[in-house]
């Protein structure tokens, strides 16, 4: 299922065992590298300890009333899990970011993005044009293999110039209708008469 990423922030976490929720998800750790949201930091009263962080692997299910966990057992520090720590130490936020082209021509900010809730897999950047580029399109939707690279100041996608555009070719009578018979027609038309 294909999801907008700011539809899953402030989702309620639910405790399996007790059915209550235990908190809300506050903002999602995405790894630049290849664009997997692989937690979500969290928020609300009943926390202990800040920040707390829940795995998409710990998720048993995402559903209508929120993401379903065994329990609150499964919230963990991120100092708890080194690579987990490692991406949360980043601070990457991809809201925000801005998106260029290999030109560095600047084409927008991200405002949101779409993800394959299959895998947590971002898949689709939702970018907003600056006001002089936006009188056509107020918004790109660039596709994750549009883009190059995701550096400290930008994500880096192919130039429009460089995407070659579809070409139809057209052959006029190229047509064979496999079920007549090889002969023009008004060479059969003139053996009917006969």
């Amino acid at each position: 299922m294909m999801l907008l990423g700011s539809s899953l922030l402030n989702t309620p976490v639910m405790g399996l065992q007790t059915g209550a929720e235990l908190a809300r998800t506050k903002q999602a750790i995405i790894d630049p590298a290849n664009l997997f949201i692989i937690a979500y930091e969290l928020e609300g009263p009943l926390l202990s300890e800040h920040p707390s962080l829940l795995r998409l692997a710990d998720v048993r299910e995402l559903s209508d009333v929120g993401m379903i966990v065994d329990s609150a057992d499964e919230f963990v520090l991120p100092d708890d899990i080194i690579k987990l720590n490692d991406i949360y130490k980043l601070n990457f936020h991809l809201v925000g970011m801005n998106v260029a082209d290999e030109r560095k021509q600047k084409l927008g900010k991200v405002i949101d993005y779409t993800i394959d809730t299959g895998g947590f897999v971002v898949q689709q950047l939702t970018v907003k044009r600056p006001l002089f580029k936006s009188l056509n399109d107020t918004e790109l939707l660039i596709h994750r293999s549009q883009i190059i690279e995701i550096n400290d100041t930008a994500i880096v996608v192919h130039s429009q110039a460089e995407t070659p555009e579809p070409e139809l070719h057209e052959v006029v009578g190229s047509y064979v209708n496999p079920f007549r018979k090889s002969e023009p027609a008004h060479e059969q038309i003139q053996s009917d008469h006969h």
